[in-house]
């Protein structure tokens, strides 16, 4: 008998989803607009009772309904239990420099996790993203 699939995307949050088979992802994107002055956070959850082993990617600003020959540089910060352990740069502005980053992370159990960013250009049609995926382990 086939294994019931319970788990189901449902679409950018601020927490954490986990599949029966173990997969965890947590996926958001935001305007650039509500990312002014003090970095505003993207992502905010605390993990259930095991260790949470993957990857956070970043991704700078990009234009939502249009190419851009500009683009921005962005800052992202992961605290862990209200800590920043991680902080990250991004710039779609230059050539030369990353757009998108990914670094490998290990998250303890029972941990707050929050992400906060903050963006170069003030237009909501400019969007930042960052996901966490990876697999939990009990």
């Amino acid at each position: 008998m086939a294994k019931k699939r319970t788990a189901a995307f449902l679409g950018p949050n601020y927490g954490i989803s986990v599949t029966p088979e173990g997969y965890a992802y947590a996926y958001n994107q935001i305007g650039s607009a509500n990312l002014q002055g003090t970095p505003a956070s993207t992502l905010d959850f605390t993990t259930g009772d095991y260790t949470f082993v993957g990857h956070w990617t970043v991704c700078g600003a990009v234009k939502y309904d249009a190419i851009s020959g500009s683009g921005s540089v962005d800052q992202f910060y992961l605290s862990l239990n209200g800590n920043v352990v991680m902080s990250l740069r991004t710039d779609t502005d230059e050539e030369d420099s990353p757009g998108a980053l990914t670094v490998p992370i290990i998250i303890p159990p029972l941990t707050r996790v929050e992400v906060k960013a903050a963006c170069g250009v003030n237009d909501n049609d400019w969007l930042v993203s960052n996901t966490l995926i990876g697999r939990v382990y009990v």
